[in-house]
């Protein structure tokens, strides 16, 4: 495989491939070598690369800027197998978001209240994750960066159900059309973390259906991140993927390979560190800027 640089983009490197004169077989193994620096992964690489050696073969086609197309084609069709829609229509939305420490968790949170409240929805921030006083105060000032109010906990500690409780009834009460609940990512073992988010759930149910379970995960950590979060997957009940830190061009396979793996769909993917820089997820979108 070529040598990994720090500017090294799947963009580059397919306009390169495509601007030859034909498909040979140098094209193939330059078009898996970048599939797998992208992070797509050896089984999706290769049953990408087998995919289109056959649609080549069948459309007697050597015309490189036909491969491009049905490179798009394809890709395409895998990401959409999957239905990337934010189901939010009820009112209020509940939406609960999880993840570990340090993906990013608390920064998407502001960053999705902007989301929706650029598309001028009002929002609410529930802090229940009470355990540690910093994370509720770096809550507070992105919920305050992303135009959303915020409930925090009345004292250090507090059962964080009672705060996710807390930040419903006044959704319901002030007419508030999205809450998004803040829970914490590390507790000492994992089923207490899950006890406790099945805790959060059982409460907000008796008051209003949960909408959506994001689970968060760092892009530029690939497979071992999503280790990391194979609890969230099998018992937090999560409907959708949230991907921070993604180079669109370098890391872009992962955002496939991530869903190809557990099933869930991408719904949103943050490309930068500021308030702007989450996006709903375009399978068609995002494979235009990846292949070019």
């Amino acid at each position: 495989m070529a040598e990994r640089t720090n500017s090294w983009s799947l963009g580059t490197a397919l306009r390169g491939m495509f601007a030859r004169k034909t498909i040979d077989e140098q094209t193939w193994t330059d078009l898996e070598d970048a599939l797998l620096s992208a992070d797509f992964g050896p089984d999706i690489a290769d049953a990408v690369v087998t995919d289109l050696r056959a649609k080549v073969d069948r459309y007697r086609t050597t015309d490189p800027t036909d491969l491009q197309r049905m490179l798009r084609e394809t890709l395409e069709e895998r990401f959409t197998r999957l239905d990337s829609t934010l189901h939010l229509s009820n009112r209020p939305a509940v939406v609960l978001v999880v993840g570990v420490n340090g993906v990013g968790k608390t920064t998407t949170i502001g960053k999705f209240a902007k989301f929706l409240t650029n598309y001028g929805r009002t929002v609410v921030v529930g802090a229940a994750d009470t355990f540690r006083a910093a994370a509720v105060e770096q809550l507070a000032t992105w919920a305050e960066r992303g135009g959303a109010s915020i409930v925090r906990p009345q004292q250090q500690g507090q059962d964080p159900a009672s705060v996710a409780f807390q930040t419903v009834e006044r959704a319901q009460r002030d007419g508030i059309e999205i809450v998004l609940i803040d829970t914490a990512g590390r507790l000492q073992t994992k089923s207490g973390l899950m006890d406790e988010l099945g805790k959060i759930r059982r409460v907000i149910e008796k008051q209003e259906p949960i909408a959506e379970v994001l689970l968060v995960l760092d892009a530029t950590t690939g497979q071992n991140g999503l280790a990391q979060a194979e609890a969230f997957i099998q018992h937090a009940g999560v409907t959708g993927l949230v991907l921070t830190k993604l180079d669109g061009s370098a890391k872009g396979g992962f955002v496939l390979a991530v869903q190809e793996k557990t099933g869930i769909p991408i719904k949103l993917v943050g490309q930068g560190e500021g308030i702007g820089d989450l996006t709903g997820f375009t399978p068609h979108v995002f494979v235009q800027n990846l292949v070019g």
